[in-house]
């Protein structure tokens, strides 16, 4: 019998130690993807519309590192501004979690865009993009990855300026910047 409760208690302890309640992107994503409010989109490499065979071995090597892009936006309006800013706030808390490094801030008061990265400098898991301005809202963009490093998205920059890219998978985006 004390066996059975023992056993029942560490089950108990492990379950409520493996749950982990700490907001994350990933969770904010999933709770807020089909409000109305919000706008998401999941975004493939596919969207580059890229002629592989024409790509040098170091562009190749940087398109394998990234695997997607989930995109997440809240458009804003005169109706909304309350919700906007504690929207607003939340991304800011969780980008706040010191495994968000941030690389990079520019703006300045309420509309700004700041980069962050989660991983080491040599193998990025995922690149954060996180923008906002009070008159059209804010967009979050993870850029997913294995095996990303600093070298990889720049050049996976230059090989954007190549590629040919399927607008009709970004049209959601469109209600946003209007």
């Amino acid at each position: 019998m004390k066996a059975n409760v023992f056993t029942s208690a560490i089950i108990v302890l492990l379950t409520l130690v493996s749950c982990n309640s700490e907001p994350s992107l990933q969770k904010y994503f999933v709770e807020n993807t089909e409000k109305k409010d919000f706008i998401a989109l999941d975004v493939s490499s596919d969207i580059l519309n890229l002629d592989k065979a024409k790509l040098s071995a170091e562009q190749n090597e940087a398109l394998k590192s990234f695997d997607k892009m989930n995109i997440l936006a809240f458009k804003a309006d005169d109706k909304n501004q309350a919700q906007f800013e504690t929207e607003r706030a939340k991304v800011k808390a969780i980008l706040k979690d010191p495994k968000y490094q941030e690389l990079m801030k520019v703006g300045s008061g309420k509309d700004g865009a700041s980069i962050s990265y989660v991983g080491t400098d040599e193998n990025i898991e995922e690149f954060v993009v996180f923008a906002n301005r009070k008159e059209n809202g804010f967009a979050v963009v993870r850029v997913l990855g294995k095996n990303m490093n600093p070298n990889n998205i720049m050049t996976l920059i230059t090989v954007l300026k190549q590629s040919k890219i399927d607008m009709e998978q970004l049209k959601p985006l469109q209600q946003l910047v209007k």
